[in-house]
């Protein structure tokens, strides 16, 4: 029986392309990556819908570097989709050889993303893996060049699919006629490909090109907001948020919260003796109970350190002219 390891995302697509290797008689075992900018939780769901082992690799820190310069460069936002395939493929590869698997496998459809899919984009994929020969496409096999997969008999392409194009109903209908019910709507999932996310995301490698994921994973909580090249504030939108940036202060961050009003939690990168940090006290006031006050208080937290600040709150709409959007 052919063995076969599968990039398994948990959306429509590569839920069917497993299938689609699982009705031939081919054993199927799925690997998910995590990064900052996308998890597993779809893909655990679509495995144990469709009844296959699901290896999860924490990817966090080789993914971000790539991330920071990708050969091929970027999509419309900070996504670069031809670079982390071929990267996905590359560490599966090394998990296929270590593992005894015979190839693997994608849910990728030719055309569906006219930047990143077509057939020059799959081949650029197969050929920055290292294992362009092993590299199954079940999807769109038939519109394919064939695979020494195929032309060994490890794999039928007879029972291979010739999906193409951007519409999802050739899918939707397989997944009706394959009593798949339960998965997720196109798109979504990788916060690379939202504008907002990018933003904040290019803003970051622009002032700390050394960032980490530890870094990155900042950017998901609350509102950013750039007050010079060196300074930066992060505040709470709601209490999770709070909780949130609680737990992943650094110790060279100073925290901010109003001293007599209820409000959010600020989280402040920069020098404390410039004018930067009353500019984000001033945003933290502004965005708490005491911001129609005329002064407030604002309380400064330190490793071992605290200090008050008394400040005007900045006028909201002069905040959002700082926050990074």
């Amino acid at each position: 029986m052919s063995k076969a390891l599968g990039l398994i995302s948990g959306g429509l697509d590569s839920s069917l392309a497993a299938m689609t290797l699982m009705r031939q008689g081919i054993e199927v075992t799925g690997i998910s990556f995590v990064t900052p900018f996308f998890n597993a939780d779809k893909a655990k769901r679509a495995a144990t819908a469709i009844g296959h082992p699901l290896i999860i690799e924490n990817i966090g820190d080789v993914h971000l570097q790539m991330v920071k310069t990708p050969e091929y460069g970027y999509g419309r936002n900070m996504n670069p989709c031809i670079d982390c395939h071929a990267m996905m493929f590359r560490l599966a590869g090394e998990r296929m050889i270590k593992d005894g698997f015979d190839f693997l496998f994608s849910g990728e459809v030719l055309g569906q993303r006219p930047m990143s899919q077509n057939s020059n984009a799959l081949r650029s994929v197969a050929n920055l893996s290292g294992f362009p020969e092993r590299v199954l496409r079940p999807l769109s096999a038939k519109l394919l060049p064939i695979t020494v997969m195929e032309e060994s008999g490890l794999v039928e392409r007879d029972q291979l699919l010739d999906i193409q194009g951007r519409s999802r109903k050739p899918q939707q209908a397989l997944a009706r006629e394959w009593g798949l019910h339960d998965y997720p709507g196109s798109g979504g999932g990788c916060l690379l490909t939202e504008e907002g996310f990018s933003n904040q995301l290019r803003d970051l490698f622009d002032h700390d090109p050394e960032a980490t994921v530890s870094d990155v994973e900042l950017l998901k909580v609350g509102r950013q907001f750039r007050l010079s090249g060196t300074a930066k504030l992060i505040l709470g939108r709601h209490r999770a948020d709070n909780e949130a940036l609680q737990q992943q202060v650094k110790p060279e961050q100073i925290k901010l919260r109003c001293q007599n009003f209820s409000g959010p939690l600020g989280l402040f990168s920069g020098n404390a003796e410039h004018e930067e940090l009353d500019t984000a006290a001033a945003i933290v006031a502004s965005y708490g109970k005491g911001k129609d006050e005329a002064e407030v208080d604002v309380l400064c937290i330190t490793t071992g350190n605290e200090f008050v600040r008394r400040v005007k709150p900045l006028p909201r709409e002069v905040s959002r002219e700082l926050q990074i959007r």
